[in-house]
Order: C-alpha cells, then structure tokens, then sequence
C-alpha cells in the first residue's frame, strides 16, 4: 500500500502504530538477540496471551487436540505465546542468524536434499509453517547457496512493512514477492531455476479443501500447481526454535506424488499432500506453531 493513497485517518493510526512498533524494535536492537529474545517471552507470556486473539487460540487447540486435557493445551497456548513474542523481538537481529561460528544460531540437518535439488538445475519450492521463527527459513535457503525470493504477506502498515522488508533481506534474499498478484513473478523464478520460499499453512478463501487436523481447510493450491506445471521441486524446511534464539532446521524431501494427468485431481491431491506434511511438523512442536489463525471455519467442530 501506497502512503499516498492512505486518507488523513489511516496516515495517523500508521504513523502511531509505527512510533510504538519502532521503540520496541530500539528497545530489542539495544539489549542483543539473546535477551530481546528472552524478554519478547515475556511479553508473549504476559500480555499478548491476555489480548483477544487467545480466544482463537483456545478453540484451535480444543478443537485440534480434544484428547489433550485443558492444561496440556494451556501449557502449548501459553508457551506459543512466548514463541511469538520472541519472533517480534528477534526481527532486529535478523543479521545475527547464521550457521558460522562456535555456537551458530542456526543448525541444519540433512542439507544433501538440498544439495541434491540445487544440482537438478530446476527451480525449487522450499515450504514450511509459521513454526519456530519463520523468517529462518529463507535466510537458510541463502546461507545454503540457494538464489531466489520470499513469498510474503506484507503488514497493512507501510512503515512496519519497509522495515521488515529490509530486515528479511539482510542475511535472506533481497527478491521479496507479496503474495496478491505474485503467480507471475512466481513462475519467472522457477523457470530460471532459481528458489522460492513459501509458507503454506495460511487460509485462502479462493484456495481448495484438504484435510488439516481432520477437517477441511482452505488452502493455496498455488505449491501444487506449480510443481505441477513446471516441474520445480518441493522441498520441507522444518523450524524448531531449541535454546532461546538458536534454531534446528531439518531439509526433508518432498511428498512422493505421480501425477495421473488430470490436472484439477492432481493439484487437489498434491495440495492434500503438502498440507499433511505441514500438519506432521505442527504436531512434532505444537507450542511452536501460529494457533492465533484463523485456519478453519468459525465453528471449528472437533
């Protein structure tokens, strides 16, 4: 969104927004990763769980682990919570976040899928959820080798949305694709070979059902029909946040799916496909996935 085109009203709720977002940020950039870190825990824990957006929270769960008892789903709400706050605090520090180093802050495993997808030549879908802090998976597609571009949502906010922009492209790529309108940048990376790195575990009003924790979801079909149509590579990068601000990063492969050639089965099983592997990763690490979305229709029946 354009400043320009922002009434009188929207410029002055941006710009107070944007004033509190920014000392927070100084605040977080002051104090070093670690305890930005530590203390955006904190902040989750103790106030963003008492905000409206955990009543989402609490139905997800429910509705999502009925044969978990209230305080084992407490216990994942609250230490989501604290996740998210560090997410925040971290965003500073994306220059941090590396793999070099006595004690790197990112670790990753099982890099020869990677290895192997980067010598096919053809482009590459790394996919994956909002777990852990999302925003290391594209930074570890670069420190990997691999040229290419994030798919993003950016905030309504232009001012947070510049700054994020800029952080995300500090140690990740510089190439960043806003989700509306992005299929034909989308296609021109795959089709020079290059990556893409994409989340897919948000609803899409205009996407396809496929099963997520036993009921149907609406999903982007957008990774299917793409590894479909070209050809590309769909890779998993599953994000485990395991001391503080220091993550794990496994690269899993793909799901193994032939095509029977009618297009519109294809992309709805493939969909199916990825989305299911997306719901293995949430539930290895409940407490560090998104449960403030609203994934599923409001009546969200168990």
């Amino acid at each position: 969104m354009k400043d320009g085109s922002l009434s009188l009203a929207d410029r002055l709720r941006y710009g107070a927004e944007a004033a509190l977002f920014f000392a927070f940020m100084g605040l977080f950039r002051v104090l070093g990763p670690d305890a930005a870190s530590a203390l955006g825990g904190w902040i989750g824990r103790n106030v963003f769980s008492r905000l409206p957006p955990d009543r989402v929270a609490r139905a997800n769960l429910a509705a999502a682990f009925p044969e978990k008892s209230q305080a084992e789903r407490d216990a994942i709400r609250i230490a989501m919570w604290d996740n998210l706050g560090r997410v925040v605090a971290e965003y500073p520090h994306l220059d941090s976040f590396t793999n070099t180093g006595p004690n790197p802050r990112i670790r990753v495993t099982d890099r020869a899928q990677a290895v192997s997808a980067m010598a096919d030549g053809k482009g590459v879908m790394f996919l994956s959820g909002h777990l852990a802090n999302w925003e290391m998976m594209p930074i570890t597609g670069n420190l990997l080798g691999f040229e290419g571009a994030t798919v993003v949502r950016p905030p309504n906010n232009p001012h947070v949305a510049r700054y994020l922009e800029k952080q995300r492209g500090l140690l990740g790529p510089k190439n960043q694709i806003a989700k509306h309108n992005a299929m034909r940048r989308m296609i021109g990376q795959l089709r020079a070979g290059k990556a893409l790195f994409m989340l897919a575990d948000q609803k899409l009003n205009e996407g396809v059902p496929v099963p997520f924790f036993g009921r149907d979801a609406m999903t982007t079909p957008a990774p299917a029909a793409l590894a479909l149509k070209l050809g590309a590579r769909i890779l998993f990068a599953s994000n485990r946040r395991v001391n503080g601000a220091h993550f794990d990063i496994v690269v899993r492969p793909g799901p193994d799916f032939t095509p029977t050639g009618d297009e519109a089965r294809d992309t709805l099983a493939l969909t199916a496909a990825i989305t299911l592997r997306i719901e293995e990763m949430v539930r290895e690490a409940p407490s560090q996935w998104l449960w403030i979305h609203n994934r599923w229709p409001k009546e969200r029946p168990a």
